[in-house]
Protein backbone atom coordinates (compact mmCIF):
# COMPACT_ATOMS: atom_id res chain seq x y z
CA UNK A 1 0.00 0.00 0.00
CA UNK A 2 1.30 3.46 -0.94
CA UNK A 3 1.40 5.77 2.08
CA UNK A 4 2.84 8.68 0.09
CA UNK A 5 0.83 11.72 1.11
CA UNK A 6 -1.11 13.39 -1.71
CA UNK A 7 0.34 16.61 -3.08
CA UNK A 8 -0.81 19.65 -1.17
CA UNK A 9 -3.07 21.86 -3.26
CA UNK A 10 -2.55 25.53 -2.45
CA UNK A 11 -5.78 27.42 -3.10
CA UNK A 12 -8.27 26.82 -5.89
CA UNK A 13 -8.27 27.51 -9.59
CA UNK A 14 -10.92 30.01 -10.65
CA UNK A 15 -12.64 27.28 -12.65
CA UNK A 16 -13.01 25.09 -9.57
CA UNK A 17 -13.90 27.91 -7.19
CA UNK A 18 -16.65 29.42 -9.34
CA UNK A 19 -18.30 26.09 -10.22
CA UNK A 20 -19.45 25.15 -6.73
CA UNK A 21 -22.88 26.76 -6.91
CA UNK A 22 -22.08 29.83 -4.80
CA UNK A 23 -22.56 33.45 -5.87
CA UNK A 24 -19.43 35.31 -4.77
CA UNK A 25 -18.87 39.03 -4.38
CA UNK A 26 -15.44 40.65 -4.55
CA UNK A 27 -15.11 40.60 -0.76
CA UNK A 28 -15.84 36.86 -0.67
CA UNK A 29 -12.68 35.91 -2.58
CA UNK A 30 -8.98 36.63 -2.25
CA UNK A 31 -6.06 35.99 -4.61
CA UNK A 32 -3.00 34.15 -3.37
CA UNK A 33 0.31 35.94 -4.08
CA UNK A 34 2.46 34.69 -6.94
CA UNK A 35 6.04 35.54 -8.07
CA UNK A 36 7.42 39.07 -8.53
CA UNK A 37 10.19 39.80 -11.04
CA UNK A 38 9.27 43.35 -12.12
CA UNK A 39 8.61 46.73 -10.44
CA UNK A 40 5.05 48.02 -9.99
CA UNK A 41 5.82 50.89 -12.39
CA UNK A 42 6.32 48.30 -15.16
CA UNK A 43 2.70 47.10 -14.93
CA UNK A 44 0.82 47.99 -18.13
CA UNK A 45 -2.93 48.32 -17.56
CA UNK A 46 -3.84 49.56 -21.03
CA UNK A 47 -6.98 47.89 -22.26
CA UNK A 48 -10.12 48.25 -24.37
CA UNK A 49 -13.67 49.17 -23.44
CA UNK A 50 -14.84 47.56 -26.69
CA UNK A 51 -13.28 45.87 -29.71
CA UNK A 52 -12.02 49.06 -31.33
CA UNK A 53 -11.84 51.62 -28.51
CA UNK A 54 -8.53 51.43 -26.61
CA UNK A 55 -7.85 52.99 -23.20
CA UNK A 56 -4.56 53.50 -21.40
CA UNK A 57 -6.40 53.36 -18.05
CA UNK A 58 -9.12 50.68 -17.56
CA UNK A 59 -11.60 52.96 -15.78
CA UNK A 60 -15.09 53.87 -17.02
CA UNK A 61 -17.45 56.43 -15.45
CA UNK A 62 -20.97 55.03 -15.21
CA UNK A 63 -23.83 56.54 -17.26
CA UNK A 64 -25.65 57.96 -14.23
CA UNK A 65 -27.08 61.45 -13.93
CA UNK A 66 -25.17 62.08 -10.70
CA UNK A 67 -21.86 60.86 -12.17
CA UNK A 68 -21.25 61.46 -15.88
CA UNK A 69 -21.75 64.72 -17.74
CA UNK A 70 -19.32 66.99 -19.60
CA UNK A 71 -16.89 67.73 -16.74
CA UNK A 72 -16.50 64.02 -15.97
CA UNK A 73 -16.15 63.29 -19.69
CA UNK A 74 -13.22 65.68 -20.12
CA UNK A 75 -11.52 64.66 -16.86
CA UNK A 76 -11.73 60.90 -17.46
CA UNK A 77 -10.45 61.26 -21.03
CA UNK A 78 -7.51 63.35 -19.83
CA UNK A 79 -6.53 60.49 -17.52
CA UNK A 80 -6.62 57.93 -20.32
CA UNK A 81 -10.00 56.57 -19.21
CA UNK A 82 -13.52 57.30 -20.50
CA UNK A 83 -16.92 58.47 -19.27
CA UNK A 84 -20.29 57.31 -20.59
CA UNK A 85 -22.77 60.21 -20.73
CA UNK A 86 -26.15 59.26 -19.26
CA UNK A 87 -29.38 59.39 -21.28
CA UNK A 88 -31.66 60.84 -18.60
CA UNK A 89 -31.79 64.03 -20.68
CA UNK A 90 -33.13 64.93 -24.10
CA UNK A 91 -31.21 63.67 -27.16
CA UNK A 92 -30.19 67.22 -28.08
CA UNK A 93 -28.90 67.91 -24.56
CA UNK A 94 -26.99 64.62 -24.41
CA UNK A 95 -25.35 65.46 -27.74
CA UNK A 96 -24.47 68.94 -26.44
CA UNK A 97 -22.84 67.41 -23.35
CA UNK A 98 -20.71 65.20 -25.59
CA UNK A 99 -19.68 68.14 -27.78
CA UNK A 100 -18.78 70.14 -24.69
CA UNK A 101 -16.53 67.39 -23.31
CA UNK A 102 -14.85 66.87 -26.69
CA UNK A 103 -14.34 70.55 -27.52
CA UNK A 104 -11.15 71.00 -25.49
CA UNK A 105 -7.92 69.18 -24.66
CA UNK A 106 -7.77 70.15 -21.00
CA UNK A 107 -9.37 68.34 -18.02
CA UNK A 108 -11.18 71.48 -16.88
CA UNK A 109 -14.63 72.84 -17.68
CA UNK A 110 -15.81 76.18 -16.35
CA UNK A 111 -19.00 76.68 -18.40
CA UNK A 112 -18.45 80.39 -19.17
CA UNK A 113 -21.33 82.85 -18.97
CA UNK A 114 -21.94 85.25 -21.87
CA UNK A 115 -23.73 88.61 -21.82
CA UNK A 116 -24.18 91.44 -24.35
CA UNK A 117 -22.72 94.86 -23.43
CA UNK A 118 -26.21 96.25 -22.78
CA UNK A 119 -26.98 93.70 -20.04
CA UNK A 120 -26.99 94.17 -16.28
CA UNK A 121 -25.47 91.86 -13.67
CA UNK A 122 -27.94 91.51 -10.81
CA UNK A 123 -25.85 89.47 -8.38
CA UNK A 124 -22.87 87.13 -8.06
CA UNK A 125 -25.28 84.30 -8.90
CA UNK A 126 -25.15 85.50 -12.52
CA UNK A 127 -21.56 84.24 -12.70
CA UNK A 128 -22.72 80.68 -11.91
CA UNK A 129 -19.56 78.59 -11.41
CA UNK A 130 -17.40 80.74 -13.69
CA UNK A 131 -14.94 83.37 -12.40
CA UNK A 132 -15.72 85.59 -15.41
CA UNK A 133 -18.60 86.81 -17.51
CA UNK A 134 -17.55 87.17 -21.13
CA UNK A 135 -19.02 90.12 -23.01
CA UNK A 136 -19.82 89.53 -26.68
CA UNK A 137 -21.74 91.58 -29.23
CA UNK A 138 -24.89 89.44 -29.07
CA UNK A 139 -24.37 87.78 -25.72
CA UNK A 140 -23.59 84.30 -26.99
CA UNK A 141 -20.44 82.28 -27.61
CA UNK A 142 -20.46 82.69 -31.39
CA UNK A 143 -20.37 86.47 -31.62
CA UNK A 144 -17.40 88.84 -31.39
CA UNK A 145 -15.66 88.99 -28.02
CA UNK A 146 -15.53 92.54 -26.64
CA UNK A 147 -14.21 92.10 -23.11
CA UNK A 148 -14.98 90.51 -19.77
CA UNK A 149 -16.13 91.17 -16.22
CA UNK A 150 -14.48 89.30 -13.38
CA UNK A 151 -16.17 88.59 -10.06
CA UNK A 152 -13.68 90.96 -8.49
CA UNK A 153 -14.60 93.73 -10.98
CA UNK A 154 -18.28 93.30 -10.14
CA UNK A 155 -17.73 93.16 -6.39
CA UNK A 156 -15.64 96.35 -6.45
CA UNK A 157 -18.18 98.18 -8.60
CA UNK A 158 -20.12 100.49 -6.30
CA UNK A 159 -22.91 101.29 -8.77
CA UNK A 160 -24.53 97.95 -9.58
CA UNK A 161 -27.12 99.63 -11.85
CA UNK A 162 -24.56 100.22 -14.62
CA UNK A 163 -24.55 98.15 -17.78
CA UNK A 164 -21.64 95.76 -18.21
CA UNK A 165 -20.21 97.92 -21.05
CA UNK A 166 -19.59 100.67 -18.50
CA UNK A 167 -17.15 98.71 -16.36
CA UNK A 168 -16.01 95.64 -18.28
CA UNK A 169 -12.29 95.16 -18.83
CA UNK A 170 -11.78 96.88 -22.21
CA UNK A 171 -8.94 94.71 -23.44
CA UNK A 172 -9.84 91.62 -25.40
CA UNK A 173 -8.94 88.45 -23.45
CA UNK A 174 -6.15 86.24 -24.72
CA UNK A 175 -7.47 83.32 -26.77
CA UNK A 176 -5.89 80.06 -27.93
CA UNK A 177 -7.10 77.18 -30.12
CA UNK A 178 -9.28 74.59 -28.33
CA UNK A 179 -6.64 71.91 -28.96
CA UNK A 180 -4.05 73.53 -26.68
CA UNK A 181 -3.12 71.31 -23.75
CA UNK A 182 -2.32 72.50 -20.21
CA UNK A 183 1.40 72.85 -20.90
CA UNK A 184 0.78 75.07 -23.92
CA UNK A 185 -1.82 77.13 -22.07
CA UNK A 186 0.54 77.58 -19.11
CA UNK A 187 3.19 78.91 -21.49
CA UNK A 188 0.76 81.42 -23.04
CA UNK A 189 -0.39 82.62 -19.61
CA UNK A 190 3.22 83.27 -18.62
CA UNK A 191 4.13 85.01 -21.88
CA UNK A 192 1.02 87.23 -21.93
CA UNK A 193 1.00 87.82 -18.16
CA UNK A 194 -2.71 86.94 -18.30
CA UNK A 195 -5.02 85.59 -15.61
CA UNK A 196 -6.95 83.42 -18.05
CA UNK A 197 -7.23 82.39 -21.69
CA UNK A 198 -10.25 81.66 -23.81
CA UNK A 199 -10.47 78.42 -25.82
CA UNK A 200 -11.74 78.97 -29.35
CA UNK A 201 -13.10 76.36 -31.75
CA UNK A 202 -14.66 77.20 -35.13
CA UNK A 203 -14.83 80.90 -34.13
CA UNK A 204 -16.73 80.01 -30.98
CA UNK A 205 -15.52 80.57 -27.43
CA UNK A 206 -16.00 77.14 -25.86
CA UNK A 207 -14.45 77.76 -22.44
CA UNK A 208 -11.97 79.73 -20.36
CA UNK A 209 -9.00 78.36 -18.40
CA UNK A 210 -7.67 80.43 -15.51
CA UNK A 211 -4.15 80.57 -14.15
CA UNK A 212 -5.52 79.22 -10.85
CA UNK A 213 -6.99 76.23 -12.72
CA UNK A 214 -3.64 75.45 -14.31
CA UNK A 215 -1.73 75.77 -11.03
CA UNK A 216 -4.23 73.49 -9.28
CA UNK A 217 -3.91 70.73 -11.90
CA UNK A 218 -0.11 71.07 -11.87
CA UNK A 219 -0.28 70.14 -8.19
CA UNK A 220 -2.02 66.85 -8.94
CA UNK A 221 -0.13 63.63 -9.81
CA UNK A 222 1.28 63.82 -13.31
CA UNK A 223 -1.12 62.61 -15.98
CA UNK A 224 0.16 59.48 -17.71
CA UNK A 225 0.28 59.89 -21.47
CA UNK A 226 -1.81 62.00 -23.81
CA UNK A 227 -5.19 60.81 -22.54
CA UNK A 228 -7.96 59.08 -24.48
CA UNK A 229 -7.88 60.75 -27.90
CA UNK A 230 -9.91 59.53 -30.87
CA UNK A 231 -9.17 59.55 -34.58
CA UNK A 232 -10.73 63.03 -34.78
CA UNK A 233 -8.07 64.41 -32.41
CA UNK A 234 -10.66 65.04 -29.69
CA UNK A 235 -11.25 63.44 -26.30
CA UNK A 236 -13.04 60.10 -26.50
CA UNK A 237 -16.48 60.14 -24.90
CA UNK A 238 -19.14 57.44 -24.78
CA UNK A 239 -22.90 57.63 -24.34
CA UNK A 240 -25.79 55.48 -23.15
CA UNK A 241 -28.95 54.86 -25.14
CA UNK A 242 -32.02 52.72 -24.62
CA UNK A 243 -33.59 50.09 -26.84
CA UNK A 244 -36.82 51.82 -27.86
CA UNK A 245 -37.68 53.11 -31.32
CA UNK A 246 -37.08 56.74 -30.25
CA UNK A 247 -33.53 55.81 -29.27
CA UNK A 248 -32.67 55.48 -32.95
CA UNK A 249 -33.24 59.23 -33.28
CA UNK A 250 -31.18 59.80 -30.10
CA UNK A 251 -28.37 57.74 -31.62
CA UNK A 252 -28.36 59.94 -34.72
CA UNK A 253 -27.82 63.01 -32.53
CA UNK A 254 -24.97 61.29 -30.70
CA UNK A 255 -23.20 60.17 -33.86
CA UNK A 256 -23.33 63.72 -35.23
CA UNK A 257 -21.83 64.93 -31.93
CA UNK A 258 -18.87 62.56 -32.41
CA UNK A 259 -19.63 59.87 -29.82
CA UNK A 260 -16.89 57.21 -29.74
CA UNK A 261 -18.83 54.27 -28.28
CA UNK A 262 -22.44 53.63 -27.26
CA UNK A 263 -23.72 51.45 -24.45
CA UNK A 264 -27.19 49.93 -24.56
CA UNK A 265 -28.38 50.78 -21.07
CA UNK A 266 -30.57 48.05 -19.60
CA UNK A 267 -30.57 46.28 -16.25
CA UNK A 268 -31.34 42.99 -18.04
CA UNK A 269 -29.79 43.03 -21.50
CA UNK A 270 -30.88 39.64 -22.77
CA UNK A 271 -34.06 40.83 -24.45
CA UNK A 272 -35.51 40.93 -27.93
CA UNK A 273 -35.41 44.76 -27.72
CA UNK A 274 -31.67 44.80 -27.20
CA UNK A 275 -30.89 42.14 -29.79
CA UNK A 276 -32.79 44.16 -32.38
CA UNK A 277 -31.06 47.41 -31.38
CA UNK A 278 -27.61 45.80 -31.60
CA UNK A 279 -28.33 44.65 -35.14
CA UNK A 280 -29.71 48.09 -36.05
CA UNK A 281 -26.64 49.94 -34.75
CA UNK A 282 -24.21 47.61 -36.54
CA UNK A 283 -26.16 47.92 -39.79
CA UNK A 284 -26.65 51.70 -39.83
CA UNK A 285 -23.38 52.71 -38.11
CA UNK A 286 -20.97 49.82 -38.81
CA UNK A 287 -17.93 51.87 -37.69
CA UNK A 288 -19.45 52.61 -34.25
CA UNK A 289 -18.74 50.20 -31.38
CA UNK A 290 -21.80 49.11 -29.38
CA UNK A 291 -21.64 47.60 -25.90
CA UNK A 292 -24.48 45.34 -24.77
CA UNK A 293 -25.76 44.45 -21.32
CA UNK A 294 -26.21 44.22 -18.54
CA UNK A 295 -25.57 40.48 -18.30
CA UNK A 296 -24.37 38.11 -15.59
CA UNK A 297 -24.60 34.66 -17.21
CA UNK A 298 -22.90 32.82 -20.05
CA UNK A 299 -26.27 32.29 -21.73
CA UNK A 300 -27.06 36.00 -21.74
CA UNK A 301 -23.59 36.85 -23.01
CA UNK A 302 -23.70 34.34 -25.87
CA UNK A 303 -26.95 35.81 -27.19
CA UNK A 304 -25.52 39.32 -27.31
CA UNK A 305 -22.22 38.15 -28.81
CA UNK A 306 -24.10 36.36 -31.59
CA UNK A 307 -26.06 39.56 -32.24
CA UNK A 308 -22.78 41.42 -32.87
CA UNK A 309 -21.84 43.37 -29.72
CA UNK A 310 -18.36 44.89 -29.45
CA UNK A 311 -18.33 44.75 -25.66
CA UNK A 312 -20.32 43.40 -22.70
CA UNK A 313 -21.34 45.19 -19.53
CA UNK A 314 -21.53 42.82 -16.56
CA UNK A 315 -23.44 43.33 -13.34
CA UNK A 316 -26.95 43.08 -11.94
CA UNK A 317 -27.81 44.46 -8.54
CA UNK A 318 -24.23 44.88 -7.29
CA UNK A 319 -24.11 48.69 -7.16
CA UNK A 320 -24.26 50.46 -3.80
CA UNK A 321 -27.55 52.18 -4.69
CA UNK A 322 -29.08 49.27 -6.64
CA UNK A 323 -31.85 47.13 -5.10
CA UNK A 324 -32.58 44.83 -8.06
CA UNK A 325 -31.49 41.65 -6.26
CA UNK A 326 -33.59 42.57 -3.23
CA UNK A 327 -36.69 43.69 -5.15
CA UNK A 328 -36.66 41.21 -8.02
CA UNK A 329 -34.71 38.27 -6.56
CA UNK A 330 -32.60 38.20 -9.74
CA UNK A 331 -28.89 38.86 -10.23
CA UNK A 332 -25.56 37.40 -9.29
CA UNK A 333 -22.58 38.09 -7.04
CA UNK A 334 -20.26 40.32 -9.04
CA UNK A 335 -17.09 38.23 -8.75
CA UNK A 336 -18.90 35.17 -10.09
CA UNK A 337 -20.63 37.19 -12.82
CA UNK A 338 -17.38 38.73 -14.10
CA UNK A 339 -15.58 35.40 -14.17
CA UNK A 340 -18.41 33.51 -15.88
CA UNK A 341 -19.06 36.11 -18.60
CA UNK A 342 -15.35 36.75 -19.09
CA UNK A 343 -14.70 33.05 -19.58
CA UNK A 344 -16.91 32.99 -22.68
CA UNK A 345 -16.45 36.56 -23.99
CA UNK A 346 -12.67 36.31 -24.46
CA UNK A 347 -13.11 33.46 -26.93
CA UNK A 348 -14.86 35.90 -29.26
CA UNK A 349 -12.50 38.79 -28.53
CA UNK A 350 -15.26 40.75 -26.77
CA UNK A 351 -14.04 42.95 -23.87
CA UNK A 352 -15.94 42.83 -20.57
CA UNK A 353 -16.84 45.85 -18.44
CA UNK A 354 -17.24 44.96 -14.75
CA UNK A 355 -20.07 47.29 -13.74
CA UNK A 356 -20.77 47.85 -10.04
CA UNK A 357 -19.53 46.71 -6.66
CA UNK A 358 -16.31 48.77 -6.75
CA UNK A 359 -15.56 50.31 -3.35
CA UNK A 360 -11.76 50.22 -3.29
CA UNK A 361 -8.65 49.49 -5.35
CA UNK A 362 -8.68 45.84 -4.24
CA UNK A 363 -12.06 45.34 -5.89
CA UNK A 364 -10.60 46.75 -9.13
CA UNK A 365 -7.69 44.29 -8.96
CA UNK A 366 -10.14 41.42 -8.49
CA UNK A 367 -12.47 42.52 -11.29
CA UNK A 368 -9.67 42.95 -13.82
CA UNK A 369 -7.90 39.73 -12.81
CA UNK A 370 -11.11 37.70 -13.04
CA UNK A 371 -11.51 38.53 -16.72
CA UNK A 372 -12.75 42.11 -17.04
CA UNK A 373 -11.04 44.53 -19.42
CA UNK A 374 -12.34 47.62 -17.64
CA UNK A 375 -14.24 48.54 -14.48
CA UNK A 376 -17.26 50.83 -14.51
CA UNK A 377 -17.67 52.99 -11.41
CA UNK A 378 -20.54 55.03 -10.02
CA UNK A 379 -20.26 55.67 -6.28
CA UNK A 380 -16.45 55.58 -6.52
CA UNK A 381 -16.59 58.74 -8.69
CA UNK A 382 -19.75 60.35 -7.31
CA UNK A 383 -19.04 63.17 -4.89
CA UNK A 384 -16.01 64.29 -6.89
CA UNK A 385 -15.62 67.84 -8.19
CA UNK A 386 -16.37 66.59 -11.70
CA UNK A 387 -19.65 64.83 -10.80
CA UNK A 388 -22.84 66.81 -11.54
CA UNK A 389 -24.62 68.59 -8.72
CA UNK A 390 -23.83 71.03 -5.94
CA UNK A 391 -22.18 70.23 -2.64
CA UNK A 392 -24.20 70.48 0.54
CA UNK A 393 -23.58 69.67 4.19
CA UNK A 394 -25.06 66.74 6.12
CA UNK A 395 -24.09 66.18 9.74
CA UNK A 396 -21.04 68.36 9.26
CA UNK A 397 -19.83 66.49 6.16
CA UNK A 398 -19.59 67.99 2.68
CA UNK A 399 -21.54 65.71 0.35
CA UNK A 400 -23.14 65.42 -3.08
CA UNK A 401 -26.32 63.63 -4.03
CA UNK A 402 -25.91 60.18 -5.55
CA UNK A 403 -28.88 58.21 -6.82
CA UNK A 404 -29.51 54.95 -8.58
CA UNK A 405 -30.98 55.12 -12.06
CA UNK A 406 -33.59 52.68 -10.75
CA UNK A 407 -34.71 55.08 -8.02
CA UNK A 408 -38.16 56.59 -8.43
CA UNK A 409 -36.57 60.06 -8.51
CA UNK A 410 -34.43 59.12 -11.52
CA UNK A 411 -37.25 57.19 -13.18
CA UNK A 412 -39.38 60.33 -13.35
CA UNK A 413 -36.65 61.77 -15.60
CA UNK A 414 -36.83 58.85 -18.02
CA UNK A 415 -34.56 56.11 -16.70
CA UNK A 416 -37.52 53.72 -16.20
CA UNK A 417 -36.85 52.59 -19.78
CA UNK A 418 -33.64 50.99 -18.50
CA UNK A 419 -35.76 48.66 -16.37
CA UNK A 420 -38.32 48.05 -19.14
CA UNK A 421 -40.81 49.95 -17.02
CA UNK A 422 -41.50 52.95 -19.24
CA UNK A 423 -44.83 51.49 -20.40
CA UNK A 424 -45.88 50.13 -17.00
CA UNK A 425 -48.72 51.78 -15.09
CA UNK A 426 -46.99 51.20 -11.74
CA UNK A 427 -43.35 52.16 -11.27
CA UNK A 428 -41.33 49.85 -9.03
CA UNK A 429 -38.07 51.26 -7.67
CA UNK A 430 -34.89 49.22 -8.14
CA UNK A 431 -32.61 51.82 -6.60
CA UNK A 432 -32.34 54.47 -3.90
CA UNK A 433 -31.30 58.10 -3.49
CA UNK A 434 -28.42 58.86 -1.15
CA UNK A 435 -25.34 61.02 -0.70
CA UNK A 436 -21.59 60.48 -0.85
CA UNK A 437 -18.90 62.55 0.79
CA UNK A 438 -16.72 65.03 -1.06
CA UNK A 439 -13.81 63.21 -2.71
CA UNK A 440 -12.09 66.15 -4.38
CA UNK A 441 -11.03 65.90 -8.01
CA UNK A 442 -10.79 62.63 -9.94
CA UNK A 443 -7.60 64.12 -11.39
CA UNK A 444 -6.08 63.73 -7.93
CA UNK A 445 -7.45 60.48 -6.50
CA UNK A 446 -7.65 58.25 -9.60
CA UNK A 447 -3.86 58.31 -10.22
CA UNK A 448 -3.37 57.05 -6.65
CA UNK A 449 -6.01 54.38 -7.25
CA UNK A 450 -4.20 53.37 -10.42
CA UNK A 451 -0.91 53.00 -8.54
CA UNK A 452 -2.59 50.80 -5.92
CA UNK A 453 -3.99 48.58 -8.68
CA UNK A 454 -0.53 48.24 -10.19
CA UNK A 455 0.84 47.10 -6.84
CA UNK A 456 -1.94 44.52 -6.61
CA UNK A 457 -1.02 43.19 -10.04
CA UNK A 458 2.61 43.04 -8.99
CA UNK A 459 1.69 40.87 -5.99
CA UNK A 460 -0.08 38.33 -8.20
CA UNK A 461 2.81 38.32 -10.66
CA UNK A 462 0.96 39.94 -13.57
CA UNK A 463 2.65 42.78 -15.46
CA UNK A 464 -0.40 43.48 -17.67
CA UNK A 465 -4.12 42.75 -17.96
CA UNK A 466 -3.43 40.07 -20.53
CA UNK A 467 -0.84 38.52 -18.23
CA UNK A 468 -3.38 38.36 -15.37
CA UNK A 469 -5.97 36.74 -17.63
CA UNK A 470 -3.40 34.21 -18.89
CA UNK A 471 -2.35 33.32 -15.33
CA UNK A 472 -6.00 32.83 -14.36
CA UNK A 473 -6.90 30.64 -17.36
CA UNK A 474 -3.70 28.60 -17.15
CA UNK A 475 -4.63 27.78 -13.54
CA UNK A 476 -1.45 29.34 -12.15
CA UNK A 477 -3.32 32.11 -10.34
CA UNK A 478 -5.06 30.71 -7.27
CA UNK A 479 -7.92 31.95 -5.10
CA UNK A 480 -9.66 31.12 -1.87
CA UNK A 481 -12.98 32.01 -0.27
CA UNK A 482 -12.73 34.25 2.78
CA UNK A 483 -14.76 33.52 5.88
CA UNK A 484 -16.47 36.37 7.68
CA UNK A 485 -13.66 36.36 10.24
CA UNK A 486 -11.04 36.45 7.48
CA UNK A 487 -12.73 39.49 5.95
CA UNK A 488 -12.66 41.25 9.31
CA UNK A 489 -9.01 40.32 9.79
CA UNK A 490 -8.15 41.53 6.28
CA UNK A 491 -9.49 44.99 7.07
CA UNK A 492 -8.67 47.56 9.72
CA UNK A 493 -9.41 46.08 13.15
CA UNK A 494 -8.44 46.11 16.80
CA UNK A 495 -8.00 49.89 17.03
CA UNK A 496 -9.81 52.35 19.26
CA UNK A 497 -9.57 55.00 16.56
CA UNK A 498 -7.77 55.56 13.28
CA UNK A 499 -7.51 57.93 10.35
CA UNK A 500 -8.01 56.29 6.99
CA UNK A 501 -5.86 58.02 4.36
CA UNK A 502 -4.41 56.51 1.21
CA UNK A 503 -2.95 59.71 -0.30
Amino acid sequence: MDFTPPPIEDGFTAEKLFNQGFSYTYDDVIFLPHYIDFPAEAVDLSSRISRNVPLSVPFVASPMDTVSESAMGAAMASLGAIAIIHSNISPATQAAVIRSAKSRRVPILSHPVFLPPSAYIDSLDDFADSPFILVTESGNSKSKLLGYVSKEDYTNQSDKSLKVRDYMAPSTPVTVPWSHDLKEIDKVLEEKKANFVGLVKDNEMVDVVTKDDVEKVKGYPKLAGPGSVGADGEWMVGAAIGTREQDKERLEHLVKAGVNVVILDSSQGNSSYQLEMIKYVKKVYPELDVVGGNVVTIYQAENLIQAGVDGLRVGMGSGSICTTQEVCAVGRGQATAVYKVGSIAYKSGVPVIADGGISNSGHIVKALSLGASTVMMGSFLAGSNEAPGAYEYQNGQRVKKYRGMGSLEAMTKGSDQRYLGDTAKLKIAQGVVGAVKDKGSVLKFLPYTMQAVKQGFQDIGANSLQSAHDLLRSKVLRLEVRTGAAQVEGGIHGLISYEKKYF
